[in-house]
């Protein structure tokens, strides 16, 4: 059995699965390792299950507590461009389902997350017990301040709109690494790249996007 396949996956979420995979294809994600990521994790296990039904359209949906589950355009989008080139040692700021951290799962050698809301945290643990991701170490905490003690990392995505650059991000940032967040406040934000190298850090704008804001410190419920 395939570690992204649990009891009780059958054919049918496999094919809606291949049928997303199939639109991402279509609207420009042609990282393969990408698109093979997103055939063999099933988003259906990250949502609730009076949604489950909406798991494989390509919209965002809500998780509770004011936030939601990522378009999976989106997710690639931020995906791919973080992997432009290999990156095993990646932090991901706000855990939310779990649907992004098992997604990079598949793609890197050890992800860290971090989510505020405990209880989010505590859900997105037992689906990543239920998947086997025995590389993914998560914690709950705030995301501002990133994960010091795992530090450097070779990217770090963020999940969640900050209204500037966290400093903590950047410190934490290895030299080579790269950092893929939305940044700013209002309804509508930029989707930024960071590369950090010797001589400093560059940054680039991708695309305007919609992300809940990145709030600090952490949320016992």
């Amino acid at each position: 059995m395939n570690r992204f396949d649990p009891v009780g996956i059958g054919m049918t979420s496999r094919r809606t699965r291949e049928r997303l995979v199939s639109r991402l294809e279509e609207q420009g994600i042609t990282h393969p390792d990408v698109l093979d990521a997103f055939s063999a994790t099933p988003r259906h296990i990250f949502i609730e299950e009076a949604l489950a039904h909406r798991a494989y359209e390509d919209t965002a949906l809500p998780i509770g507590h004011g936030q939601t589950i990522s378009q999976p355009l989106i997710v690639a989008l931020m995906t791919a461009t973080l992997l432009n080139v290999p990156r095993p040692r990646i932090l991901e700021v706000g855990t939310g389902s779990g649907y992004q951290a098992a997604i990079l799962a598949g793609l890197c050698r050890r992800v860290f997350t971090i989510e505020r809301i405990e209880s989010l945290a505590g859900r997105a643990q037992e689906r990543f017990d239920a998947l086997s991701l025995n590389n993914v170490v998560a914690k709950t905490g705030d995301g501002y301040l990133g994960w010091p003690e795992q530090a450097p990392f070779d990217g770090i995505l963020v999940t969640a709109a900050p209204r500037g650059i966290p400093e903590a991000l950047l410190d934490q940032l290895d030299e080579g690494g790269r950092m893929v967040l939305p940044v700013g406040g209002g309804d509508v934000q930029e989707l930024r790249v960071i590369d950090r190298s010797a001589g400093g850090f560059e940054e680039t704008v991708v695309k305007q996007v919609r992300f809940v804001p990145l709030l600090k410190g952490v949320r016992g419920s």
